[in-house]
């Protein structure tokens, strides 16, 4: 169990007191007397006009589900983005699909935090209560709240491996049962939910005019119209259950949602994220909750959706309803952590992506020409590599260019691809002085730019959450470089020839004695499966230079 829920308890409640309405709030607010909501925006693009927020404008811009293109992002207050995610249904072991999303996700607040100093404030909920999790504990003849408790931990350990940031806290369904009961009885006195007979409460899609997207045909007989969607269950045999005015029963799905980032974050919101399968019905059905609740025009301003991955040649998405997925537990055991993220900066964080061992291996193979790079720049600093002359003016107003082409791209919705062409592109023209000659001349060398270089590459992956596959300090790197050392050193000693005695005629092309072939032989091998292991070594007259050419794996 991550320690993020208790130790993070003082900061939700100090969340929830600056951000939650009080009870008398809350009470004036859902007066019937005094209605003044408007119907819902949707997801889909049905509904009202949206409304550029009041606050702080951050200058930068990203796409909004809820107007489908760019916007001003403006936030409530400056310096601070809220926050609020979906987190997963834990039934089953999460795959590479829920991983894209997460991942991407984790990636667009560490550069709101680290690049432009907005402090997200981040909530995720975990679903431990629903259908599916009901079924599978009773295939498993085991506790539906054993069976969550099993998956929620792998979930947040998958997240861990993947190197995503945890939010601020997070925050099951089970243990907010109080507040969906509350929020939905406010629902109810605003007039725009009721019970049926049976126990169930459902919200009124009438109540909020005709213009709606979903429509359902199932369960007519309960409802007064087949879009309304259900607020309560009422309790059915072998299921889990809790106490309500309208009889024991548990909460619906989407009004988890609404009541958890409510009670935290109050009437007004400045993010909510999640895969692009839940922008309808899920959160147009929490749009109009929590608008009916709070009686406000505008819940949430931001919507941000990651796009679907597919395995190549597939139009359907990667899930477990279609059984076409990969665990993240058993990815990581090919591919590694920095890979993925790669793969995912490899695409905007709205498109979808192929799932594919060639865009794998594309994404492998930019971390190895970035190695490289580092591993060639570090040989020219330490004066293991020579080179001719490098053009260093040149190479130091790329490096500005780069630096002015990343914040912007950045600041365009977050736009990895481009950020990560132009670290490519300054790695190429890195490269291109770093053209090694057999012979060391007295060009003046220029260490420095190439320090340069190193440092702002560091700093724009550790940022993106790659802060190891550029990282020249680890314990493998060290290992091979004495491992390279010891190889040089053995070599040049079995090459090494014995001085002629005096007197003794001098052979005309010396070589080196018997006893030493083997340790050249030695050599040899070793290059060779130290090559198969991803690790190449080159020998030039002047030096013996190393390099890694798998990504980072490992690292």
């Amino acid at each position: 169990m991550w320690p993020c829920i208790t130790i993070c308890r003082p900061l939700l409640l100090k969340l929830r007191s600056r951000y939650a309405f009080s009870k008398d709030t809350r009470q004036t607010l859902v007066s019937p007397s005094k209605l003044i909501f408007r119907p819902s925006a949707s997801c889909t693009g049905v509904g009202k006009k949206w409304t550029r927020p009041t606050g702080y404008d951050t200058g930068l811009k990203t796409y909004n589900s809820l107007t489908k293109q760019k916007e001003p992002l403006v936030l409530a207050q400056e310096g601070i983005a809220t926050w609020y995610s979906c987190g997963p249904t834990v039934y089953d072991h999460a795959h590479l699909g829920h991983a894209c999303s997460y991942v991407r996700f984790d990636i667009i607040q560490r550069v709101l935090s680290r690049v432009f100093g907005i402090n997200v404030i981040h909530v995720m909920v975990i679903t431990d209560i629903d259908d599916k999790i009901i079924r599978r504990a009773l295939e498993k003849s085991i506790s539906p709240t054993v069976l969550a408790r099993m998956y929620e931990e792998e979930f947040k350990n998958d997240m861990l491996a993947l190197k995503v940031l945890p939010p601020a806290v997070y925050l099951r369904v089970t243990e907010n049962i109080p507040q969906i009961v509350a929020f939905i009885e406010g629902i109810i006195r605003n007039e725009h939910a009721y019970a049926t007979k049976q126990g169930d409460v459902y919200f009124d899609i009438g109540s909020i005019g005709d213009r709606y997207g979903w429509c359902n045909q199932s369960e007519m007989a309960k409802k007064r119209d087949s879009r309304d969607f259900a607020l309560w269950k009422a309790s059915k045999p072998q299921e889990p259950s809790w106490e309500s005015p309208w009889g024991k029963g548990r909460p619906g799905w989407h009004i988890e949602c609404s009541t958890i980032a409510s009670s935290v974050f109050g009437s007004q919101l400045d993010f909510h994220s999640g895969g692009i399968d839940l922008a309808f019905p899920h959160h147009e059905n929490e749009i109009a909750q929590c608008e009916a609740y709070h009686q406000c025009g505008q819940w949430g301003n931001y919507f941000l959706h990651s796009g679907h991955l597919h395995l190549k040649g597939s139009a359907e998405k990667m899930s477990k309803s279609l059984n076409n997925y990969i665990t993240i537990k058993d990815f990581l055991e090919s591919y590694s952590a920095n890979e993925f993220r790669m793969f995912c900066l490899l695409t905007k964080y709205r498109s979808a992506i192929d799932y594919s061992d060639a865009s794998l291996n594309e994404a492998r193979s930019s971390l190895a020409t970035i190695t490289a790079f580092t591993h060639d720049a570090q040989a020219y600093m330490r004066g293991q590599l020579q080179c001719p002359a490098v053009e260093e003016g040149a190479l130091w107003e790329r490096l500005a260019e780069t630096k002015a082409n990343v914040v912007r791209a950045l600041a365009d919705d977050f736009d990895t691809p481009r950020v990560v062409n132009a670290i490519m592109s300054l790695v190429y023209h890195g490269n291109r002085q770093l053209q090694p000659i057999t012979k060391p001349d007295r060009s003046p060398r220029s260490p420095a730019v190439f320090g340069a270089f190193l440092a702002y590459i560091r700093e724009v992956f550790e940022v993106l959450g790659e802060a190891h596959s550029v990282d020249s300090s680890g314990t493998l790197e060290n290992v091979v470089e004495q491992l390279a050392r010891f190889r040089s050193d053995v070599r040049a000693f079995a090459l090494s020839v014995q001085e002629t005695p005096p007197g003794e005629p001098a052979h005309a092309s010396p070589s080196p004695c018997s006893e030493k072939l083997p340790l050249l032989k030695a050599c040899d091998t070793l290059r060779k499966d130290l090559a198969s292991m991803g690790v190449h070594i080159r020998v030039s007259a002047c030096v013996c230079q190393w390099r890694l050419l798998k990504g980072g794996r490992g690292r």
